[in-house]
């Protein structure tokens, strides 16, 4: 895909001088707080400065304390069903003109985490829907947004609630989600 991916595990790499090399910047994981005051004013930069985010699964259990951040991934973990904590569901895909949805059928069963959210933002497009009905968990109801997009502050924003498991990311259906999410935040046909 003509992708050149670095990787780091240090929020120190969050500065403006190493973000402006940078079209995406992906939270894969995360959890808590993760960046300093000045690695948020950086990133609030960026993103302010055309930057894309894209936010794996627990990027939304992160920053808690940083509203911009909670607006910007669109929601913050609430919870998630335990012992299991994966378990078999079914999405609805609400919208399938998305590159990150178009390979989808009108439901995709497959296995995960399955986070509850609080504090969600109603500024985002949802994607993709959890339906309740299909396990034992969940708190948000018939309106539980489990992927999202949405343009903001001068940026683009892409989060899904996907990627808990190594397996997850074995699973072309997946992996082709994660790719129509980058490809939608570099702003790809």
């Amino acid at each position: 895909n003509s992708f050149v991916a670095i990787q780091t595990e240090s929020s120190e790499d969050l500065n403006p001088q190493n973000l402006k090399n940078y079209k995406l910047v992906v939270f894969l994981s995360t959890t808590m707080d993760v960046l300093n005051n000045n690695q948020q004013k950086a990133f609030e930069g960026y993103i302010k400065g055309g930057g894309s985010f894209l936010g794996i699964h627990a990027a939304a259990d992160t920053e808690y304390d940083w509203a911009w951040y909670g607006k910007m991934v669109g929601g913050y973990f609430e919870s998630h069903p335990n012992n299991p904590n994966v378990l078999d569901a079914t999405i609805e895909v609400l919208d399938k003109t998305h590159p990150s949805t178009e390979h989808l059928q009108d439901t995709w069963a497959r296995s995960d985490e399955w986070y509850n959210y609080k504090n969600l933002n109603p500024a985002v497009t949802v994607l993709l829907n959890l339906d309740e009905d299909s396990y034992k968990g969940g708190t948000n109801g018939e309106n539980h947004p489990i992927a999202w997009f949405h343009e903001f502050d001068g940026g683009r924003a892409f989060y899904t609630g996907g990627g808990h498991t190594e397996e997850s990311f074995d699973e072309p259906e997946f992996r082709q989600h994660l790719l129509g999410g980058i490809l939608w935040c570099l702003a790809r046909k």
